[in-house]
């Protein structure tokens, strides 16, 4: 082989295993020529990971869990309540159940802990804009993000709230001031909506009190006018007594036809008997009215109503003419009864909904303080320190042993040997220029 010829790793390895052995053999002789060194660099990277394993401040972790609950809105309580009472409507109680209860609120408690609103609290509540030695509060913010994990489990639901800090108590605090957050916000945001229904019920239920109280006043002076309580009643009353009086009139009518025959018209029983029976058509005249159209009738049902005031009843004849109005009036009221009971019902609820001071989120584990750090694990970073120096310097001993036992005439050592002059060059060049400029 000449003297200029270029040896592959391959070839130097075989040349090498010839003439020396193997070359793990040879690399292992290589580092234990040189184990002094390595034990005194290895210690050295043993102290300096202990010194920076120690110096790094220690995390605490404090966690938390939260189960959201599934509430439902007032308007499926409400259809929920009217279905109780109407049970045609079950079906539709229970379709607006299943859309309205089967919403989770478990994405929607995550967002609001990583909102704005509650981390700015967090910030100004325990100063951390100082405690994390930011200049702008966004950093803050940022580095609160990082130290704070919330996570869900997607078959329960439940919400998992873990805080690291530098302060065992402070990571405590933390984590409970997540949820004290959380809480306000929600309860804030159902206090609002519970008012704003409050007050939406409230300014209807004043409208409708007012209707019911004037179909009521129009209903009382109605009956009061045509001297009606309940036309049915007294159309059943009035054809009874109708009967009764028709039949006492038969009956007298056939008394006297039977005086006549025996006393003759002028005898005294049967100027009676006259007199009762005249009593008797008067007052079925009187119950039963006429049945021609009554003069005022264009004018309405109050003109109607008027031309039967000083009697206790109206006619019999009159009841179907009354009976029309009546019914209107009568039904504008049950319809606002019925209208102000519901209102009523919403009102009330609306008042206990507003009036609620309940946590909104269900704690399941409430924060602890931590009783060991989470962070660093200082025996492994130290380990892991002084392995990476001993085989870096392990590396840089084989490497070097491999460099000088390469040609001069190598094209690597050449390479080497153009490059590394410019760039110290280069680099005395631009230290000279930076001195200049100080």
């Amino acid at each position: 082989m000449s003297q200029n010829s270029v040896l592959t790793p391959l070839e130097f390895a075989e040349s090498v295993e010839r003439t020396h052995g193997p070359v793990w053999a040879m690399r292992a002789r290589l580092l234990w020529n040189h184990r002094r060194l390595l034990a005194r660099v290895t210690f050295i990277a043993l102290l300096v990971g202990l010194g920076i394993a120690f110096a790094i401040p220690k995390r605490y972790k404090s966690v938390t869990s939260i189960m959201p609950p599934d509430q439902q809105g007032a308007s499926a309580m409400m259809l929920a309540a009217l279905t109780a009472h109407t049970p045609g409507l079950g079906a539709l109680g229970s379709l607006a159940d299943g859309l309205l209860g089967s919403r989770s609120s478990s994405a929607l408690f995550i967002d609001l802990l990583r909102s704005s609103t509650v981390t700015g609290h967090l910030l100004d509540r325990f100063n951390l804009q100082h405690v994390y030695d930011k200049r702008y509060r966004v950093d803050a913010v940022k580095h609160l993000a990082r130290l704070t994990k919330i996570t869900e489990d997607k078959k329960s639901g439940v919400i998992t709230i873990t805080v690291e800090d530098t302060d065992r108590v402070r990571a405590r605090n933390l984590a409970q001031a997540y949820l004290d957050e959380l809480n306000r916000l929600v309860t804030k945001t159902n206090t609002s909506a519970a008012h704003r229904e409050r007050v939406f019920i409230e300014q209807r239920l004043h409208s409708v009190q007012g209707s019911l109280e004037q179909a009521e006043l129009d209903l009382s002076q109605f009956s009061s006018r045509s001297s009606t309580v309940d036309i049915r009643e007294q159309t059943r009353a009035m054809v009874d007594t109708g009967a009764r009086v028709q039949a006492q009139l038969l009956v007298e009518q056939s008394g006297l036809q039977s005086l006549r025959q025996i006393y003759g018209d002028g005898n005294i029983r049967v100027r009676e008997a006259q007199a009762r029976i005249a009593s008797l058509q008067a007052q079925l005249r009187k119950m039963t009215g006429s049945s021609a159209p009554l003069a005022a009738e264009t004018a309405g049902p109050e003109a109607q109503a008027d031309n039967n005031q000083g009697q206790l009843y109206p006619p019999l004849r009159q009841l179907p003419r009354l009976a029309v109005p009546y019914a209107d009036l009568y039904r504008r009221v049950r319809v606002q009864e019925t209208v102000f009971e519901l209102l009523t019902q919403q009102y009330e609820m609306a008042r206990i909904e507003e009036a609620k001071d309940l946590p909104a989120v269900s704690v399941i584990d409430p924060p602890g303080i931590p009783e060991k750090k989470s962070f660093p694990p200082r025996l492994l970073l130290s380990l892991l320190l002084t392995g990476l120096t001993f085989a870096g310097t392990s590396f840089f001993i084989l490497m070097r042993e491999h460099w000088s036992r390469l040609h001069a005439n190598d094209p690597r050592k050449l390479l080497a040997a153009d490059v590394l002059p410019v760039l110290h060059h280069r680099v005395r060049s631009i230290t000279q220029r930076g001195r200049g400029a100080v």
